[in-house]
C-alpha cells in the first residue's frame, strides 16, 4: 500500500514530467521554425545581375544570416528587426528597431529599404525579400501627409482595441509608403522572390507584415470603417488621408507583380506537427484544433476549458493521455493596467476556468519568445498553480480583471522565459489531459 509521502513523491514526479513535455512541444514548434533550418531549400538561383536583400519581421536577422551561410554568389542588402533580434552578418546589414509600437530606427531604416530598390534594378536582377512577423511595424515608413507621431498613435489604439491582426494591417498598409504591395512596385522590373515565414491565422500572404510585396486587396475605405469601427481617435492627417482615397495600394493582378514570387518557407501548422510528433514519442495522442484561431484571449480560453474538461471526463475528442495543440493570434481588449500578453492572459483565463482540475495542464507562448512586451515568451499552467497563488496571497480573478496574467505567473514562478528566438509563428498552445 502506498504512504502519503509516496503518493505525494508520485504526483509531483508526474507533475515535473508534464511540465518537461509541455516544454519540448513548445520547443519542438520554435525550432521548426528556424531560418537556419528553413530557409535553404527555398533560396532560388542567382541573378544574371545583381542580388539585392531586403527584409523586415522578428525573424529578419536570421533569416539574413541564413542567405548569407548559403549564397554562393555576390549579394548585398538591408534588413531591419526588432531590438535584441538581429543577428551576425557580413554582407547584409542589420537594424534593429521598436516593434510593436515604431521609432525613428524602423522609419529611417524603411525609407533606406525602399531608396534601395529605386537605385536602377533590371530585368536581371534578384531582389530577395525576407519578410516575417513584426514587419507592420519595423517597416515605419509613413505615406504622404502623415508623421511618425501620426502612425505611432494610431498603432498604439489598434493595439488596445482587440482589433484583429487582419484589421490592424489593413490601416498600416493604408498608412504606409513602403507596406501593401509597394516595395514589390519599387523594385520592378527587377525579379522578386519574397520567402515568407507566416505569423497570421490563414497564412495569407498580404497580412503578413502587412504585406509589402504582394497586391492588396483591401481599400482606404476598409480601413477607415475600422477604425470607425474600434472608436479609435485617429489623427485628422490620418482620416482626410483615407477619407480622400487618392493614394491607395497596388491590388493583385497589377502589372508590377508580374515578375514576383512568394514562397512560404515556415507555418504554424508546421510548427504544431513539430509538437504533435514529440507528443507521439511520450505516448501522448496530439490532437490540432487548428492553426488560426482567433478571437479574445478569455474567451478562446473557455472554449479551450471546456474541450479539454470534455475529454478528461469522456475521453473524447481525444482520449487521454492526450494533447489539444492549437495556434493563431488571439487579441486582448486592455481595460485594466496590469503586465502580459495575449499569450499569460489566455492562459490566466484558462486556470479560473479549469478551477484547479487535478489532470489538466498547459502553455501557451509566442513562438517570437516575447509575450506582448514583457520578457517571457509565455507561461505554463500545472493543477496546483491556483492553490500555489492563493498561498502566496495572489488572486486569480482579480488579476485577470485587470489585465495581469505576467504579475500571476511570476508570482508563482511559472514564466516561461527563452529570449528572442529569431523567429515568428505565432502563439503556440497545448493543454495537456492525462
Amino acid at each position: 500500500m502506498s504512504t502519503s509521502s509516496d503518493l505525494s513523491s508520485s504526483i509531483s514526479f508526474s507533475t515535473k514530467q508534464d511540465a518537461d513535455l509541455l516544454r519540448r512541444m513548445f520547443e519542438a514548434a520554435i525550432a521548426a521554425a528556424a531560418p537556419d533550418t528553413c530557409l535553404p531549400s527555398f533560396l532560388p538561383p542567382p541573378p544574371k545581375g545583381r542580388t539585392l536583400v531586403l527584409g523586415a519581421g522578428k525573424a529578419g536577422g536570421a533569416m539574413a544570416r541564413a542567405v548569407e551561410q548559403n549564397w554562393p554568389g555576390p549579394i548585398q542588402g538591408l534588413v531591419v528587426t526588432r531590438y535584441g533580434h538581429g543577428a551576425p552578418t557580413d554582407r547584409i546589414e542589420v537594424i534593429e528597431a521598436a516593434h510593436p509600437v515604431p521609432d525613428e530606427k524602423g522609419r529611417e531604416a524603411a525609407r533606406r529599404i525602399l531608396d534601395l530598390a529605386q537605385q536602377g534594378l533590371t530585368k536581371d536582377d534578384l531582389v530577395l525579400c525576407l519578410i516575417s512577423g513584426g514587419g507592420s511595424a519595423l517597416l515605419a515608413l509613413p505615406a504622404d501627409g502623415i508623421t511618425l507621431t501620426d502612425k505611432q498613435a494610431v498603432n498604439k489604439a489598434l493595439l488596445k482595441s482587440g482589433a484583429t491582426i487582419t484589421e490592424m494591417n489593413c490601416v498600416r498598409k493604408h498608412l504606409s509608403a513602403i507596406k501593401g504591395g509597394r516595395l514589390a512596385k519599387a523594385c520592378a522590373p527587377a525579379k522578386v522572390v519574397t520567402l515568407l515565414i507566416s505569423d497570421v491565422p490563414g497564412d495569407d500572404p498580404s497580412v503578413i507584415a502587412s504585406g509589402p510585396t504582394v497586391g492588396d486587396p483591401t481599400t482606404c475605405a476598409e480601413a477607415l470603417a475600422i477604425i470607425k469601427k474600434y472608436k479609435i481617435e485617429a489623427p485628422a492627417s490620418v482620416i482626410n488621408h483615407l477619407e480622400s482615397g487618392l493614394d491607395e495600394t497596388p491590388k493583385p493582378g497589377d502589372a508590377c507583380f508580374e515578375n514576383a514570387e512568394t514562397l512560404m518557407i515556415a507555418t504554424p501548422n508546421a510548427s504544431l506537427e513539430a509538437a504533435a510528433a514529440v507528443a507521439r514519442a511520450a505516448g501522448v495522442t496530439p490532437l490540432i484544433l487548428g492553426d488560426a484561431l482567433e478571437g479574445e484571449s478569455r474567451e478562446v480560453a473557455l472554449v479551450h476549458a471546456g474541450i479539454a474538461k470534455h475529454a478528461a471526463r469522456h475521453g473524447q475528442p481525444a482520449s487521454p493521455p492526450c494533447v489539444l495543440l492549437s495556434g493563431g493570434e488571439t487579441t486582448v481588449t486592455v481595460r485594466g493596467n496590469g503586465r502580459g500578453g495575449r499569450n499569460a492572459e489566455f492562459l490566466l483565463a484558462l486556470a479560473v476556468a479549469l478551477e484547479g482540475h487535478p489532470n489538466i495542464s498547459a502553455i501557451a507562448g509566442d513562438t517570437d519568445g516575447i509575450d506582448g512586451t514583457e520578457d517571457n515568451a509565455g507561461a505554463i499552467l500545472m493543477p496546483d498553480s491556483l492553490e500555489r497563488a492563493a498561498a502566496a496571497g495572489i488572486s486569480a480573478k482579480a488579476l485577470l480583471a485587470n489585465n495581469d496574467g505576467y504579475s500571476f505567473f511570476k508570482g508563482i514562478g511559472d514564466l516561461v522565459i527563452t529570449g528572442p528566438t529569431l523567429t515568428n509563428v505565432n502563439d503556440f498552445r497545448a493543454i495537456l489531459i492525462r
